[in-house]
């Protein structure tokens, strides 16, 4: 097979290069550029991504191509991230990275002259009824479907996800014994391919500052301020700035620039136990076709290892209610609502959270 992988300089990619080549592969090996080195508001140089990725292609005498898809990525993700957050609601720039980036401009410029593309994702392609479907990875700590909800049938038809049947521990003792270069490199943490970048850097520097008050919801009164709705999100319990908490965001009044807050754990104002979904995407199939429109599911509403039992309730063309078998702590408008069968099994798709 013809295999393309992507490297990001980290571990779990370079791994994936190891396997493929211990199976008797030779892949051709890319580093998509996206982040915009030199600016003020973020630290994203890809240097060191590159060098580890080189590093890696050299030990194994394969070729590594710079493929740069920042134009692309500040076109499409970025303007969609501002958006959703200028209207108030949480978006999930990852999830649209993957979809219009690594596996969308990736693949019509340079993945269409492969049999398959090959990742470091912590997921799985289940073979069912003749159709390829995004199946759940063997560590439920590391699982990235949630990230892979919006990719497409032909997206997943040609995807391999090498390490999607290993823990991260054992990717990692992979690492070692094999003396790759990124074996001791710890996870990243950013947005998408951004690199260390400041999420409120970030922001700022498209929707600027403006100062508006932070107010108890149960009582009116004013407890703080803030420098821009854009800045919170529901459910957000960190950065508000005020003593005698925990205090959670539950409410935000964009019109006026509001943020409403609430104290403790416990209080009911924090939690809901449904919420429904527009735009609904099936990535495959609706595997519930014909069947009662009411069915028993598996959710998530934010990247996390617990999957949440629930009932999906569909009413009609795309407009989908979900009802949860638990309360739900910060049920945030914009985010994904990422959908699977019973079993936590397959990954069927995802849409957008409305309330």
């Amino acid at each position: 097979m013809n295999i393309a992988a992507l490297l990001s300089g980290g571990v779990d990619s370079s791994v994936v290069v190891h396997l493929l080549c211990e199976q008797g592969y030779k892949p051709t090996l890319f580093y998509i550029k996206i982040g915009m080195e030199g600016a003020e508001y973020m630290d994203c140089s890809a240097e060191e991504d590159i060098e580890l990725s080189a590093a890696t292609a050299r030990k194994y005498g394969l070729s590594l191509e710079i493929v740069d898809l920042h134009k692309e990525y500040w076109e499409n993700v970025a303007t969609y991230a501002i958006g959703k957050i200028r209207q108030g609601l949480t978006p999930n720039p990852d999830v649209m990275c993957n979809k219009l980036i690594k596996f969308g401009c990736f693949e019509q410029r340079i993945g269409k002259e492969f049999d398959f593309t090959a990742t470091g994702h912590y997921a799985t392609t289940i073979q069912r009824d003749g159709k390829v479907w995004l199946g759940t990875a063997k560590d439920p700590v590391k699982d990235q479907t949630d990230f892979l909800a919006q990719i497409d049938y032909l997206q997943i038809s040609k995807l391999m996800f090498p390490i999607g049947g290993l823990t991260k521990h054992e990717v990692r003792e992979i690492a070692d014994v094999a003396g790759l270069p990124s074996a001791k490199r710890k996870d990243s943490q950013g947005i998408c391919f951004l690199g260390k970048i400041n999420y409120n850097d970030f922001v700022r520097r498209f929707l600027g500052e403006r100062e508006g008050v932070i107010v108890e919801l149960e009582t009116g009164k004013k407890l703080g301020t803030h420098h821009g709705y854009w800045f919170h999100t529901i459910g957000q319990r960190k950065g508000l700035g005020l003593s005698g908490g925990p205090w959670f965001v539950v409410k935000k009044d964009i019109q006026e620039n509001i943020i409403y807050v609430s104290r403790g754990y416990g209080v009911e104002t924090q939690y809901g136990n449904e919420f429904q979904m527009r735009d609904f995407h099936f990535i495959t199939d609706n595997i519930w076709k014909g069947q009662d429109k009411e069915v028993d599911i598996t959710f998530k509403i934010r990247h996390t290892p617990e999957f949440t039992k629930g009932k999906l309730i569909m009413k009609g063309d795309n407009q989908f209610h979900i009802l949860s078998s638990e309360k739900l702590q910060g049920i945030a408008p914009g985010q994904f609502g990422v959908i699977y069968d019973k079993e936590a099994r397959i990954c069927v798709g995802s849409g957008e959270i409305i309330c």
